[in-house]
């Protein structure tokens, strides 16, 4: 009897001829070696979240990415939207396709700048109107796919862009990840989307995930006719609810048109627009970013083996009650 070729943790299971052969269990092992092989060449993984939709926080993700990468750091974005893919659309890779080889997919580089590196559940879709149908199981197996059988290389960076809320999709990239530096929380001022954020706040503590800060979007606009600031959304709301989680508090972003248009054009409003005055917020905002991250990294050994089992099972927890 002929023996069976010992597995080659570099290929992934749908490109390998012998896969046929194996248990479930036996790929799933597969999966979870590439998982860990792929996450050990990413140095840091940061979670950008939101308690509700509509507040920026994909606008943010963007540019916290594309701000990084500017500053000479291998960086790669994970859109982890399923339903709602819009980074391909904000960095212009909206027609963009993935490519498959025997080693994983290969995520799409920003022209502008290669050390970008985007993976959007958008590049698989066949048109920008055909939706995402699927249940929780289904999404967390992508996320697997997405983070162990890409080949990323070797990150400074890994932004996730969360959907909304606390389901899911947090729950499934915080188990995956396993060791995620620390989740950014998007806000804008009014007391509903302050009341959503701060739910966020509790769930990236829940999950053992260190809280960057907060950032408030949509911090106030400046009248382009008279130059008067008005607060259309109200200002300090975010800054409020920072010192009262007693967390760190990023910086506030005002309400600039051009953001808009940038964002439909597939124009980082970094890039676009560096003198601005929102621009020169996301600068600032990355700065702590990154003040935090190796501030943290500088502090002590990441978490001990006891402590990500007990966060696993408090993950796992999590799940059971989402079925």
């Amino acid at each position: 009897m002929e023996e069976k070729k010992k597995c080659d943790t570099s290929e992934d299971c749908q490109s390998c001829g012998q896969s046929g052969s194996c248990s479930e269990d036996d790929k799933q092992a597969h999966r979870d070696q590439m998982l860990k092989e792929n996450l050990s060449h990413i140095e840091h993984r940061i979670m950008v979240m939101s308690g509700k939709g509509g507040v920026g926080k994909s606008t943010v993700a963007a540019n916290l990415a594309v701000s990084l990468a500017r500053k000479g750091y291998e960086v790669g974005i994970l859109d982890a939207d399923v339903h709602g893919p819009n980074i391909p659309k904000m960095l212009g890779l909206e027609k963009e396709k993935l490519i498959g080889t025997p080693q994983g997919m290969l995520p799409i580089p920003l022209p502008l700048y290669p050390n970008l590196k985007v993976l959007s559940m958008a590049f698989l879709l066949p048109n920008s109107d055909a939706p995402v149908v699927w249940r929780g199981p289904l999404k967390h197996g992508v996320f697997q796919q997405f983070l162990g059988e890409v080949e990323w290389g070797d990150l400074d960076y890994l932004i996730v862009d969360l959907p909304p809320g606390t389901g899911d999709e947090p729950l499934s990239i915080a188990h995956l990840i396993g060791q995620v530096d620390g989740s950014v929380i998007v806000t804008t001022p009014q007391e509903v989307a302050l009341l959503d954020s701060r739910k966020a706040v509790v769930f990236s503590r829940m999950v053992h995930v260190p809280v960057i800060g907060i950032v408030e979007n949509m911090s106030g606009f400046k009248c382009p006719h008279c130059g008067k600031e008005i607060d259309l959304f109200k200002v300090g709301g975010g800054e409020k609810a920072a010192v009262e989680l007693q967390v760190p508090f990023l910086g506030r972003i005002p309400l600039d048109p051009e953001i808009v248009q940038n964002c439909d054009r597939g124009q980082p409003f970094v890039v676009a627009n560096p003198d601005s005055p929102a621009a020169q917020a996301f600068s600032e905002i990355t700065d702590r970013v990154e003040e935090f991250v190796h501030h943290r990294e500088k502090a002590g050994p990441k978490a001990s083996s006891s402590e990500k089992k007990e966060k696993a099972g408090r993950v796992s927890k999590f799940k059971e009650m989402l079925k």
